[in-house]
């Protein structure tokens, strides 16, 4: 038999959740969890290995959050793409500058070599997924258009989307039937079904005209640097990598608009620096403490870019508040 389970209930109420958080890592990626029910975490996990690094694993477990960062990314990456195919329950993604809340019914996609936040809601019953991890390499679509699907739901109700669907969660009902003689089989109309899906999606996108693709684009980015702004190496080059477009590309995008890559950054740093130094609750912060969590890492450079921005420096406008 090929498949793999794993129940935290064989061990006591206490123990379920450091269980499950071992076993996660161990059979997909390292990641930071939380949940609201470690007291008593029950989940079970069933993991049916289709060699070279693809497999199909059914979860069921209460509320979860997942987060990937580039801390968690440097530890271990084996830059597959994981697709949750979501059997019931429903929850949200943000990967790539993108947010999307998916339902029973959905497909979302995600990048192990990007960071992601995924949040499974608590329900009344548990929450069931089908998680196909494939490496990028072995789906035959372009990573830079796959890239574009990234945080974005897809639903698999008809079509080939529904022959995903019922493929997927037929595996998960009877995985214990599987040997390794089916493998092969298993491998290829897994890999097969995936790229018919995502690249129909791809197809559908790509009949937006170009001013709409560029609109969307720039969204995205401007999200993506409100993400991460607190990361000092955010720049235009790793705006530019994170969307798979050159920084030319991006100057491009912003010059529509009147501003530079790196002016906007600045832009959006000194907002939320400015509404923390405002903000009563955060006196206890020091200038520099709030400087850093944004993202400025030299505080006679933020001192001086804040002071020419808003006409006074960082303490003054404290006070004045």
């Amino acid at each position: 038999m090929l498949v793999q389970e794993f129940r935290t209930e064989v061990v006591p109420p206490a123990e379920r959740w450091d269980l499950w958080q071992d076993v996660a890592t161990r059979t997909h990626v390292p990641n930071l969890m939380r949940s609201e029910r470690t007291d008593d975490f029950r989940a079970v996990m069933r993991v049916l290995p289709l060699g070279d690094d693809l497999q199909i694993a059914q979860l069921r477990f209460p509320q979860m959050d997942t987060v990937r960062t580039p801390r968690t990314i440097r530890r271990f990456d084996p830059e597959v793409y994981q697709i949750n195919c979501q059997l019931a329950g429903d929850g949200g993604m943000a990967q790539n500058g993108r947010r999307a809340v998916f339902g029973t019914g959905d497909l979302v996609l995600a990048d192990t070599s990007l960071p992601y936040d995924v949040r499974f809601n608590a329900t009344s019953e548990r929450s069931s997924t089908v998680v196909v991890s494939i490496p990028r390499a072995r789906l035959p679509l372009p990573p830079r258009a796959v890239r574009r699907l990234l945080a974005t739901p897809i639903a698999v109700d008809r079509g080939m989307g529904g022959a995903l669907y019922r493929w997927l969660a037929d595996i998960a009902r009877r995985a214990e039937e599987f040997t390794q003689a089916d493998v092969p089989t298993l491998s290829s109309v897994t890999t097969d079904l995936l790229a018919s899906v995502l690249g129909r999606c791809l197809e559908a996108e790509d009949t937006l005209t170009p001013e709409s693709r560029r609109g969307a684009l720039r969204t995205r980015i401007r999200d993506f640097v409100d993400q991460n702004l607190g990361d000092p190496s955010l720049s235009p080059a790793t705006v530019a990598a994170a969307h798979g477009i050159s920084v030319r590309h991006l100057h491009q995008l912003f010059t529509e608009e009147g501003e530079t890559p790196a002016a906007w950054i600045r832009h959006r740093r000194l907002e939320r620096c400015r509404r923390d130094l405002s903000d009563p609750r955060l006196r206890g912060r020091s200038v520099q403490s709030v400087a850093a969590r944004w993202g400025f890492t030299d505080p006679a450079t933020f001192s001086r870019v804040f002071r020419r921005t808003y006409g006074m420096s960082p303490r003054e406008y404290r006070h004045h508040k």
